[in-house]
């Protein structure tokens, strides 16, 4: 009986204080809710088909650079192997030596699976460093790249699934500014699938169902530096599904929506806690709360803390939005794209790309052609931005080119 008295007391003594005091938040001016991650270069398209239909891939039919979107395509390829290279000048408004150069690899080694690496490299340009008006300077090139390799399997007709693995290093550390710097590197994954449709008669024309998603670049944080912050990698998922219209043997026009997301927690709102003295007993700061107790800064007032694993982080990443389910939309970035085929030959190209404005603001108009002479395609796109915030791409051509072998040796089933 002492026992439930003295815990009654207890509850009533802190009841009290507590009610004695009022607190107020202020949250942050420079808060931002914009999903930042490491090796942020893998999320930019390298190749101009995707790039010139609003960067998308993941359920586009099948090319040679499909390792970026979504490799589990390979085993819809009528040629038996294939390499790629493609070149995107970066920031070319400011300078030239800024780049990302991208070559991939794939093979099928029978009907129902195939094999594929690709290797993308990330150039910041060169930098001199100096130390005085008259110093020569030191010329350094921060760089960053990935390699990675992917199997697929058919596991029907229409169907076929992929996993990849993936090794990504940075090397933006200077070591003659930083004795001790080092490159980062870390390792992820992705698991993709992809559905091709027969083709079907319709009224007017043929068609085919495409489809597929992807969820990339699965696993561990990494550090840029000893002393420094954990950094996600960019953990994306993509969903698509597209439409090809078959209008005769000779000309094709495929439509294709892509929806992705980055599973990557969102950035809380914060802000400074005070703590006053409740003068008049209210409950809740007033101005005759003068007399300021404990200041806390960088408290969360909204959303949950992002310093978890990035296996938590998957999940967390669908329901921590401090502006709930509206701003949880937000973070889906949309796409649609076109493409016009005639003989197979030639093709034109045009895409969408949208984010929402307190995301990141990328908006922009893409267009593009190629052309295939023999076992030869070639690739090229041009973007225009539609959004406030300019692009680092904008008005920058873009070309890719593909070799394709034993181009008809397999049929699409």
């Amino acid at each position: 009986m002492k026992t439930y008295v003295l815990a009654f007391i207890a509850l009533i003594t802190y009841s009290s204080i507590y009610s004695q005091n009022a607190v107020q938040t202020i949250p942050n001016d420079s808060d931002s809710r914009v999903i930042t991650t490491g090796v942020p270069f893998m999320l930019i398209a390298p190749d101009a088909r995707s790039a010139s239909m609003g960067d998308m891939g993941v359920a586009t039919s099948v090319d040679g650079f499909s390792q970026q979107w979504n490799p589990s395509k390979y085993v819809f390829s009528e040629a038996k192997s294939g390499v790629s290279l493609s070149y995107t000048p970066y920031l070319s408004k400011l300078v030239n030596d800024i780049s990302i150069s991208y070559a991939t690899y794939f093979n099928r080694l029978n009907e129902y699976s195939a094999v594929s690496a690709s290797f993308k490299y990330f150039s910041l340009g060169e930098i001199t460093l100096t130390q005085s008006e008259d110093d020569p300077g030191v010329n350094v090139k921060p760089n960053e790249f990935t390699a990675d390799v992917a199997y697929t399997l058919r596991l029907a007709d229409q169907f076929a699934m992929s996993v990849a693995v993936r090794y990504m290093r940075s090397d933006l550390r200077i070591d003659q500014v930083d004795p001790n710097a080092d490159a980062a590197s870390t390792f992820g994954a992705d698991i993709t699938g992809y559905y091709q449709s027969e083709e079907e008669a319709y009224n007017d024309f043929n068609g085919r169902w495409r489809a597929g998603f992807a969820i990339q670049n699965l696993g561990p944080k990494f550090k840029y530096d000893d002393g420094g912050r954990e950094n996600f990698q960019p953990t994306t998922l993509r969903l698509g599904a597209g439409f090809d219209f078959i209008f005769d043997e000779y000309s094709k026009l495929g439509v294709t929506a892509e929806v992705a997301k980055l599973l990557v927690p969102t950035p809380p709102r914060l802000g400074t806690r005070l703590t006053y003295e409740d003068t008049n007993g209210n409950g809740v700061y007033d101005e005759g709360d003068d007399v300021l107790i404990t200041e806390e800064e960088n408290v969360i007032i909204e959303g949950q803390d992002n310093d978890v694993s990035f296996m938590k982080g998957i999940f967390q990443s669908f329901g921590d939005a401090p502006g709930g389910f509206s701003e949880e939309l937000k973070e889906f970035t949309w796409a649609l794209g076109a493409e016009y085929t005639y003989q197979e030959n030639f093709a034109f190209r045009a895409g969408y790309f949208n984010e929402a404005e307190e995301k990141g603001a990328r908006k922009f108009f893409a267009l593009g052609a190629g052309f295939k002479y023999t076992t030869i395609n070639i690739d090229l796109s041009y973007l225009f931005s539609a959004s406030k915030v300019q692009s680092p791409l904008e008005n920058t051509l873009r070309f890719s080119l593909t070799f394709n072998f034993g181009d008809g040796e397999y049929d699409e089933y």
